[in-house]
């Protein structure tokens, strides 16, 4: 497992609520300067896809992990 993940592992769930916003803000607006042509790095728009794709990842496997509790 990759650092970041355990990072974001250990956050509670506002915590990761809060970063999937402010991510998702970021990424908005790279996306706009890029489209009015003051583009910053492409890294940088990778690395922000990559990160709200693993906030949404750790949110889908506590909800499966709560709906087993709740079935149990």
């Amino acid at each position: 497992m990759s650092k970041a993940m355990d990072k974001l592992r250990q956050m509670g769930d506002p915590e990761l609520l809060a970063r999937e916003q402010d991510s998702r803000d970021q990424l908005f607006r790279l996306k706009f300067q890029m489209a009015m042509g003051n583009a910053e790095s492409l890294k940088k728009l990778r690395e922000l896809r990559r990160d709200v794709a693993r906030v949404e990842t750790l949110r889908t496997e506590r909800r499966l992990a709560a709906a087993a509790q709740e079935g149990k």
